[in-house]
């Protein structure tokens, strides 16, 4: 069985309620370590986008919102809480659909996501939302170099979030920040069984390890926001989960 490619999906096990000024690093490392678990060379963690937002203080309370004439006049259309529109704006940099029921924008992290990926699950909080990190690639190269400093093992980083898609139903693990990886791995120029040469084949390689990570991590009460890729060859390189981002100039639905 050695001989054939594989890799191994390890979710790390009691990572606790996360609270706002906690050091995610630390909390992971002692979780690992309680678990027997050992960080390696060429690990990738993924990470939820959620435990990293707990942890920088990205929870509002609705209460303290006060929507203005805009969000008010959108959320009766959307019939949605003028205080959640209001937030939703704020994250975006535009709307790209609406209609009962939903409000599709554009984030302002560049990607397109359905209430500017706001959460409202598992926060802990009555009548409160959650939004994504300020900077989920910054926060992936921090996150890198405490656990380097840590460890002197060299890991790369996923942050994830789950979103839906256009055309497609159901929700999938995506890539938002990235460290010590490419995001994209280009294969134009190699060649497939028959020798012809790929011509535009660019894999969203973060994406793909963001999603497989989800199959572990779950979306409910499952309580597994980091999950360990141990054996993948991924593309080394720094890259950016804004590489992602497909530019509007190419983008034929925008």
């Amino acid at each position: 069985m050695s001989d054939y490619p594989s890799f191994t999906a390890i979710a790390v096990p009691n990572i606790p309620m996360i609270q706002a000024g906690d050091n995610l690093p630390q909390i992971i490392l002692k979780a690992c370590a309680d678990a027997n678990i050992t960080l390696q060379a060429d690990d990738v963690l993924v990470i939820s986008s959620k435990i990293l937002s707990k942890s920088e203080g990205q929870i509002v309370n609705l209460a303290d919102v006060i929507p203005d004439a805009e969000a008010i006049e959108l959320a009766q259309s959307v019939d949605k809480d003028p205080r959640l529109v209001q937030v939703i704006l704020q994250e975006s940099h535009g709307i790209s659909r609406k209609a009962k029921g939903v409000l599709v924008t554009e984030h302002r992290l560049g990607f397109v996501s359905a209430n500017s990926a706001i959460d409202q699950s598992n926060i802990g909080v009555l009548d409160a939302v959650l939004l994504l990190p300020k900077d989920p690639d910054e926060s992936a190269r921090r996150i890198r170099h405490a656990l380097y400093h840590a460890t002197g093992q060299d890991v790369a980083i996923v942050i994830s979030d789950t979103h839906g898609r256009p055309f497609r139903m159901g929700n999938v693990g995506m890539a938002i920040g990235v460290a010590g990886m490419q995001a994209l791995d280009d294969k134009r120029g190699e060649h497939d069984l028959f020798g012809r040469e790929l011509l535009a084949t660019v894999q969203g390689y973060a994406d793909m390890v963001a999603s497989a990570a989800h199959l572990l991590c779950g979306e409910g009460s499952e309580g597994r926001p980091v999950i360990i890729l141990r054996g993948l060859d991924f593309p080394v390189g720094d890259g950016r989960a804004t590489d992602l981002n497909r530019p509007l100039e190419k983008d034929l639905y925008r």
